[in-house]
């Protein structure tokens, strides 16, 4: 282990993220509110912790390895977790414990969406930026490290690129070198962000609204400058034209890469998790309108308005919403938290298991059952075209176990805490998901909820933004034996 180059690349990483916490003091000047010295202070403690992390390896000449990888990943959001947490704690406004301004700052972060907040139409405009700027920052985070990094470490499931995907995008990086890729895919997720912001400025939102707003859709993470979020503005085409932008940025970017260097939409045509991805929002959206219209919850339009919207904000796991949808016949609340467990595709910024793991999921058990009617027969696992290796399955099927045994342990710790079943179950969920919406006490905010509960639900989503094995694999000896 290599801890010189470590802590230069962390320190490293700290300085960059105090500048961060410039453009919030800008705001602030420019609505003459009195935060810019509760930011200015937080980017002087952050710039120096990072220089005094920085400096005595300023000059290591070792190579990161695999295992540096692991380690700096989960210092990464760990550390920027906590530093994004010290203007949420001096700002005086807010008032916030570091318990809450830590679980807003990694929510952030983590694109999770989940808040102890209210009142936000009265905060002040530097602090409601900022939240947006952590989810945008946190949301190009996930996307150069799912695409551009990730691959390169072998992290479980992301060999689903090299599988699944056609020509260059099978290789680790998408151009020769990893700078370029990253390069690439910040500019990508710029353009969608500043066309975002445009069409909502076009469709009525001021331009303060716009840019939030812009942040949280492509970086799904549904933080909004308004307690009643997207109902706040009561637009057809402002939630018709967040619903175009959330359904974009929960497709892999490597293929809007692709589709743009080759200035083809065919690589989203051939791809066979974006077309799943496609289909099952087409068909969560025709159960829900249906549901709606059918139990007299809405007329024909709102059915279609609200279940729409409501259905990509969730599966895409941007958590955004036009209504409170925990009141709707109890179905629809489940079925719509159920969807997130599939979540939006690998390697774009949202949440869940992922639409393609879990396509692999399914077609290995369909293998399975016809080889208990053919055993002797040899059936591939095709994706496409490409054949999907052992090696592959195993390790996706070792993931969606320990997904699955970490979401019941977390449901158990919140139980234990003294939540009832469907807080405990649904703030799971929002959280291992990086959702933000949940049922029962959470179903507005996360405020009322005990500290210890407001702690694991923080880990859960930085245990859900890191893919599970990427945090976990810290804990095992193996990981530290030279």
């Amino acid at each position: 282990m290599h801890f010189s180059v470590i802590s230069r690349i962390l320190g490293l990483l700290l300085m960059l993220f105090s500048i961060s916490l410039l453009p919030p003091i800008i705001v602030a000047t420019i609505y003459e509110e009195q935060t810019q010295a509760a930011f200015f202070l937080a980017f002087a403690i952050t710039f120096s912790i990072g220089m005094m992390i920085w400096l005595p390896n300023s000059r290591s000449q070792a190579e990161m390895r695999t295992r540096d990888g692991f380690l700096v990943t989960v210092l990464f959001w760990l550390t920027l977790g906590f530093s994004g947490a010290l203007p949420l704690s001096l700002v005086d406004p807010l008032n916030l414990s570091l318990t809450d301004a830590v679980f807003e700052s990694i929510s952030g972060l983590t694109t999770t969406g989940a808040t102890v907040i209210t009142g936000l139409d009265e905060l002040p405009r530097s602090v409601l930026y900022y939240r947006q700027q952590l989810q945008w920052l946190g949301g190009i985070g996930i996307v150069v490290i799912a695409v551009a990094v990730m691959p390169m470490l072998g992290i479980g499931g992301m060999q689903l690129y090299r599988t699944e995907a056609a020509g260059h995008v099978k290789d680790n990086k998408l151009t020769p070198r990893i700078t370029e890729t990253a390069k690439a895919l910040f500019l990508i997720y710029l353009v969608l962000t500043i066309a975002c912001a445009l069409s909502y400025w076009f469709a009525g939102m001021s331009a303060f609204d716009a840019i939030g707003h812009s942040f949280s859709t492509v970086a799904i993470g549904g933080f909004s400058t308004h307690d009643a979020s997207m109902g706040y503005f009561d637009s057809p085409l402002i939630s018709t034209i967040c619903i175009f932008f959330m359904v974009v940025a929960g497709m892999n970017f490597a293929l809007h890469f692709m589709a743009w260097s080759r200035k083809s939409p065919m690589a989203y045509l051939n791809d066979s998790e974006t077309k799943l991805y496609l289909a099952m929002l087409l068909g969560g959206i025709l159960i829900a309108c249906l549901y709606l219209y059918l139990t007299n919850v809405y007329s024909a339009g709102d059915s279609i308005y609200h279940g729409v919207f409501q259905l990509v904000s969730i599966m895409t796991t941007t958590g955004f919403t036009t209504t409170n949808f925990s009141i709707w016949p109890s179905f629809l609340p489940f079925m719509l938290l159920f969807m997130s467990f599939f979540g939006a595709c690998a390697g774009s910024t949202g949440g869940g298991i992922k639409v393609g793991r879990m396509m692999i999921l399914g077609k290995q058990s369909l293998r399975a059952i016809q080889k208990l009617i053919h055993p002797s027969a040899v059936i591939p696992l095709k994706v496409g075209n490409q054949i999907v290796e052992s090696r592959v399955t195993d390790a996706i099927w070792a993931f969606f176990g320990v997904y699955m045994a970490a979401f019941y342990g977390m449901v158990l710790l919140l139980l234990a805490s003294g939540l009832d079943y469907v807080t405990a179950w649904s703030a799971t969920t929002a959280s291992l998901n990086n959702l933000g919406p949940g049922l029962g006490d959470v179903a507005a905010n996360y405020g009322d909820i005990n500290g210890f509960a407001k702690w694991v639900l923080a880990g859960g989503m930085l245990l859900g933004r890191l893919e599970i094995f990427t945090l976990l694999v810290l804990f095992t000896p193996m990981f530290w034996r030279r």
